[in-house]
C-alpha cells in the first residue's frame, strides 16, 4: 500500500512549492547533531582522548607548528568543544562550521588519497592491529604447540587473519566515477535492492514519491556519496533500535540520519537519503551540513559494519526507474532513475 512518509518538516519552513521554480530555504542544524557521529561509540572516545593527549604534546613541544597552523586558519569561531590548534582537531566536528583551513594548508589532506575510509582509520587500526597481534601470537603458540592442540591454535590464528583482512575490506575507500548525463540519479549506497516503494505525498518533496531501499552486508563498501549534484538543505536525527536492516520495521525503528537534498538547478528536485544502521552497524557517519553542495557521486558520510540506505525521490512525469529488486548496485556509478531532460 502506498504510505506517506514520516519525514519532519520544521514549523518554520512551508511545504515544498509544488511548481518546484525556487530553491528551497535552508534548515537549521539539528541540535541532536553535536558532532558527525551521533550515535557515539567506544573508538570515538578513544580518539577524543587520544586528542587531549595529542593537544598537549603540541603546545608543549611543537610551537612553531601551532602558530603555522593559527596564522593559515580560516572561519570566524572555534565549533569544537576543546581547543583547535590544527586540522586534526576538527575530525569529529567537520558538520558545525567555523574554523577550517584550506586544502594545501592542511597536513593530514593526504589521508583523503588512502584507499580507506578516512573516518574508518582509527577502527582500521584498532581492529586490524588487534587482530594481526593475535594472529602473531597464535603462530609462535602454535610452533610450540604439538598434535590435536597446534591443530585447533592453527585454526585460531587462520581466524584471526581472515578476521584482520575482512575489517580492511569493510573499510575500503574504492575511486568512483559518476556517470555525467543530465536527469541521472546514482545510487547513494553499495548493495543489494530491497524494496522499491510508492509512497502518496512526502512532506518534504512536496508530493507523490518513490522510495528505494539498499541493503548493505559486511562485504560491501559503506561509503555515502550523493546521488545528485545539488545542495544540502536539512539534516534531520532519529535514534532508534538495532533491528536487522534486511526487515521492513527496521527502516522506520532503527537509528537513522536523514539527508535532505536539492538539486542545484531547476527545477531544484528535493530529493532524502536515509543512512539506517542495522544489527551489527550501530555507527552512523555524516559529515555535511545544511548549506553544503555536493557534486554527483561526492562522499558524505558512511555507515560502520553493515546497514539501510534509501533514497526517496520525486514521482513526477517522466522519472524512470531503472532498477529491480534483487539488483546490485554501486554508489556513486550505477544509475537507480533516471528524469526526462527538457531542452
Amino acid at each position: 500500500m502506498p504510505e506517506s512518509s514520516q519525514t519532519p518538516s520544521p514549523s518554520n519552513r512551508p511545504a515544498s512549492p509544488a511548481d518546484r521554480t525556487a530553491p528551497r530555504e535552508l534548515w537549521p542544524m539539528d541540535s541532536q547533531l553535536k558532532d558527525i557521529q551521533p550515535g557515539s561509540g567506544v573508538v570515538i572516545h578513544l580518539e577524543k582522548a587520544w586528542g587531549r593527549v595529542r593537544r598537549c604534546w603540541l603546545k608543549t613541544l611543537r610551537r612553531s607548528y601551532v602558530a603555522r597552523m593559527a596564522a593559515c586558519r580560516k572561519g570566524d569561531f572555534n565549533p569544537c568543544p576543546h581547543e583547535v590548534l590544527d586540522p586534526r582537531d576538527l575530525k569529529f566536528y567537520r558538520n558545525q562550521g567555523g574554523w577550517h583551513w584550506d586544502l594545501k594548508d592542511d597536513p593530514f589532506a593526504w589521508r583523503d588519497r588512502l584507499p580507506f575510509a578516512r573516518v574508518g582509520l582509527a577502527e582500521l587500526f584498532l581492529m586490524c592491529g588487534g587482530s594481526t597481534a593475535a594472529t602473531l601470537g597464535l603462530a609462535w603458540w602454535a610452533n610450540q604447540s604439538t598434535g590435536a592442540l597446534r591443530v585447533f591454535v592453527v585454526l585460531l590464528a587462520v581466524t584471526c587473519a581472515v578476521i584482520c583482512g575482512l575489517i580492511a575490506w569493510f573499510f575500503r575507500n574504492p575511486r568512483r566515477v559518476s556517470p555525467l548525463e543530465p536527469g541521472l540519479v546514482v545510487s547513494p549506497a553499495d548493495g543489494k535492492i530491497v524494496d522499491i516503494e510508492e509512497i502518496a505525498y512526502d512532506d518534504y518533496i512536496g508530493g507523490p514519491a518513490k522510495k528505494i531501499g539498499i541493503f548493505l552486508s559486511i562485504f560491501n563498501v559503506h561509503i555515502n556519496r550523493a546521488p545528485i549534484a545539488g545542495r544540502v538543505v536539512g539534516l534531520r536525527y532519529r535514534p532508534g533500535k538495532y533491528l536487522n536492516a534486511l526487515r521492513p520495521e527496521s527502516a522506520r525503528e532503527n537509528e537513522q540520519l536523514a539527508i535532505m537534498l536539492e538539486e542545484n538547478q531547476s527545477p531544484f528536485r528535493g530529493m532524502i537519503v536515509r543512512q539506517i544502521t542495522g544489527a551489527i552497524a550501530r555507527r552512523i557517519v555524516c559529515w555535511v551540513k545544511p548549506g553544503d553542495e555536493l557534486g554527483r557521486g561526492e562522499q558524505f558520510g558512511m555507515i560502520k559494519l553493515g546497514s539501510r540506505t534509501e533514497i526517496v525521490l520525486p514521482a513526477e512525469e517522466g522519472l524512470e526507474i531503472r532498477v529491480r529488486l534483487g539488483d546490485n548496485v554501486t554508489a556513486g556509478t550505477s544509475v537507480l532513475a533516471a528524469y526526462a531532460v527538457h531542452m
